[in-house]
């Protein structure tokens, strides 16, 4: 299980022990003469094979086309694969940011920033504050943003404070945390630098290929059969793994692992109409928007959506009745009111709960100061229902929880970016088992999740992963 600690704060909770144990496992690979297998995984029960497109494969001249997702075995011989993901990037031992010191004196003022909100006198304190601070030569001006990020933190901060703390301490006590540094965590991120996530612009490039006959176009394709699969089919309908066996997937001479009993498509917001053909409607719908904000402007290295497009997810069109839909926000409070005040509304959910991902490292520290007037050691989730039908949304709720108010997932997180912990463990009590499960805006795959998005197999690269055994 990927809890690790259940509290009435929340849940402890190892992303990496998740990601493991979703069956990354190639299994039963028939060698062929030569002594190293082809691009094809076959078991006795299921069908797993390696799916490849866009050319994936060399010539001879171009040497050994094989890579590290491929069996190498004697002739006759079965082997079973197993992949782990690399324990290193969720090695984070230390804070990723110490406070400087000309950030010490801001710092300093926060906890009395808290009490002043509740009195009314932020404004007079502000004044105050920046003259101080410009006697001493510092500069520390606060636009309205920026005051609104202070009072909402003045407002969950001792609830983020307090269950960490209590979380933490459980996780020192079963020694899932530790309170020193271990010897061997000082490793770096040695992934090949070759390593370029190209499939954004891969959907870009699909919008040239000739229109699809919707009526001659098959909404799925299931990974079963040995076959190189078009371009065009690729980005043009739902790719399921339908089998009991991760398959190993080929974009571009870049391979991919799909786990087992999950399924995606590879497109971006202009392209989701293969999703709604897909015909399902999913009880749990969680949403990670690329949010605009100001360092993705300056960066130009991710992409970034407006209100106004964000708006345009279909939502409605996917949801079951009474479907929960839970949303990633950042800590800008114009993210917060939007999808509270104006997004849910839009789409008929009701909100029900924030709650709180607090990241820490192995020791159970913040991995930035939770005052730090920059960047937060939290981010947010909206929690939220689809109104519906009464009767049915009754009848969905039967046995189920209801969503509490306020929760901290807190967990070490992975230092590749926006790789989010996984929600399926602590939602479970939440919601029925075996309900359909979306996950947009997705840069991974899981079990028993459809998974979209113009990066939904960014994290699924062999690289970030290692090849644990041959049997």
């Amino acid at each position: 299980m990927s809890v690790v600690h259940r509290l009435t704060e929340g849940w402890l909770v190892d992303h990496l022990s998740f990601i493991n144990q979703c069956g990354y496992e190639i299994c039963d690979s028939f060698a062929h003469p030569g002594g190293v297998t082809q691009n094809t995984s076959v078991t006795s029960t299921e069908d797993c094979h390696s799916i490849s497109a866009f050319a994936a494969t060399p010539s001879s001249s171009d040497g050994p086309p094989y890579g590290p997702g491929d069996a190498r075995e004697t002739e006759g011989k079965r082997t079973k694969m197993r992949y782990v993901f690399r324990d290193e990037f969720f090695d984070i031992s230390k804070p990723h940011i110490a406070a400087a010191p000309e950030e010490q004196l801001c710092q300093g003022y926060v906890c009395y920033f808290s009490l002043l909100f509740h009195c009314g006198m932020i404004r007079i304190f502000c004044c105050c504050f920046l003259l101080i601070l410009q006697k001493r030569k510092r500069k520390c001006v606060f636009n309205q943003g920026e005051l609104d990020a202070l009072e909402y933190h003045s407002k969950v901060r001792n609830l983020i404070w307090e269950g960490t703390l209590h979380l933490v301490q459980e996780g020192l006590k079963s020694g899932f945390l530790h309170h020193t540094t271990a010897k061997f965590s000082c490793r770096k991120n040695n992934v090949p630098q070759h390593i370029v996530c190209g499939l954004a612009e891969l959907c870009e490039m699909a919008k040239q290929f000739p229109a699809v006959n919707e009526s001659d176009h098959q909404a799925i394709c299931v990974l079963e059969e040995e076959a190189s699969s078009a371009e065009q089919d690729l980005l043009s309908c739902v790719m399921e793994n339908s089998s009991n066996c991760a398959k190993i997937i080929v974009l571009m001479g870049q391979k991919y692992l799909v786990p087992p009993k999950s399924s995606f498509l590879l497109s971006d917001i202009s392209c989701l109409q293969p999703l709604l053909n897909y015909k399902k409607k999913y009880d749990v719908i969680v949403i990670d928007p690329p949010w605009e904000n100001k360092s993705v402007k300056r960066s130009n290295r991710y992409s970034h959506l407006s209100s106004w497009q964000i708006k345009q997810i279909p939502v409605p069109a996917l949801a079951a009745p009474n479907c929960l839909v839970v949303m990633w926000v950042t800590n800008r409070q114009k993210h917060l009111r939007f999808v509270k005040d104006e997004l849910y509304p839009h789409w008929s959910v009701k909100t029900l709960a924030e709650w709180h991902w607090v990241k820490i490292t192995t020791t159970g520290e913040f991995v930035l100061p939770l005052d730090s007037l920059h960047k937060k050691p939290y981010e947010v989730l909206v929690l939220g229902r689809v109104q519906g039908d009464v009767k049915e949304a009754l009848r969905k709720s039967d046995d189920v929880l209801p969503i509490p108010e306020h929760q901290l997932i807190v967990s070490i997180p992975c230092s590749l970016h926006s790789h989010k912990p996984p929600l399926a463990a602590v939602l479970a009590e939440f919601i029925k088992p075996d309900v359909e499960c979306l996950e947009l805006f997705a840069r991974n795959l899981q079990p028993g999740w459809t998974s979209w998005g113009n990066e939904v197999l960014k994290f699924q690269h062999v690289d970030y992963f290692t090849l644990l055994q041959n049997e």
